[in-house]
């Protein structure tokens, strides 16, 4: 894997991470499924009005399609549902870990979709990887973290599995479809469900618009999902899904970066520990070695 393409997907799993403090100054000012439904539509109109302006190719044929309507409602539609909404009823921790488990299941999906293979050492690693997001999320685990509700659990669940799928369909016509136009279709996909729902079960008049939540859903609209789209759309046209997936083991500890850089939160012992087993765990996923079924 070369330095730039890692280059390009560790600046994507940083935009992800930074995701969640821009949600967070956002809801205060704006229901749910609104200010989802909002960012989707507005990354969505950017990227394919760059990409009309570019005058990159249109996507073509039923297959391209299907595929993006199922990125869309995978990533945007239940991605952004299960984002938006389990913060409500879930511990960060509890959440931090039950969303990471998408590693797991790509990789799983990788093999049984895209005919992908990981050496012996590539599942070890994402065992380690998966057990070093464990020991970062512990001390939120003690803290109460076990009595998030069954309602959040499923928020996360719904989430980490539409993000799953909708990165194999990704992975699964990267070579076919231009990056900036299939992206960009498949959040105005996504946005439509989202803006179904925002209708019938929330006030959409009921934003307040100000300039926190100005700079919340531009930031996120623009960095945190046209951006970061375009950005990992480029990574899977270059890498195996199952090698680029670990990565987003990296968005935990992304986020306690940033909490301590700019939140004051302090990153305890055994915290350092996880962050140590994630990172050998990376490495053990892109080591070479005899692939397995």
């Amino acid at each position: 894997m070369s330095p730039t393409v890692i280059s390009k997907i560790v600046l994507a799993m940083f935009l992800w991470a930074a995701c969640f403090p821009l949600i967070t100054a956002g809801l205060q000012y704006a229901p749910h499924l609104t200010f989802a439904t909002m960012r989707a539509g507005l990354a969505g109109a950017a990227l394919v009005g760059l990409a009309m302006i570019l005058r990159r190719p249109f996507p073509r044929g039923g297959r391209i399609w299907v595929t993006l309507a199922v990125v869309g409602l995978g990533a945007t539609s239940l991605g952004f549902l299960g984002m938006f909404h389990a913060a409500e009823f879930v511990s960060p921790g509890l959440a931090t870990v039950i969303a990471n488990t998408q590693p797991l299941l790509a990789a799983m999906l990788g093999v049984a979709w895209l005919g992908e293979r990981l050496p012996r050492i590539g599942w070890i690693g994402l065992s380690v990887g998966f057990a070093g997001i464990i020991v970062i999320a512990l001390p939120q685990l003690l803290d109460g973290g076990q009595d998030g509700s069954a309602i959040g659990f499923a928020y996360i669940v719904l989430a980490a599995v539409g993000v799953t799928i909708s990165n194999v369909a990704i992975k699964s016509i990267a070579d076919k479809v231009d990056g900036l136009f299939g992206m960009g279709v498949q959040l105005l996909i996504g946005s439509v469900p989202l803006a179904i729902a925002a209708f019938a079960l929330e006030d959409p008049t009921a934003v307040q618009w100000n300039a926190v939540f100005t700079l919340s859903l531009l930031g996120l609209a623009l960095f945190g999902s046209a951006l970061v789209y375009w950005v990992w759309f480029s990574v899977l046209e270059e890498v195996e899904l199952n090698r680029a997936i670990v990565f987003s083991f990296l968005v935990p500890i992304f986020g306690l970066t940033i909490g301590a850089l700019f939140f004051g939160e302090r990153l305890s012992g055994i915290q350092f520990s996880g962050i140590a087993l994630v990172v050998l765990g990376i490495v053990f996923v892109n080591l070479k070695g005899r692939p397995q079924g």
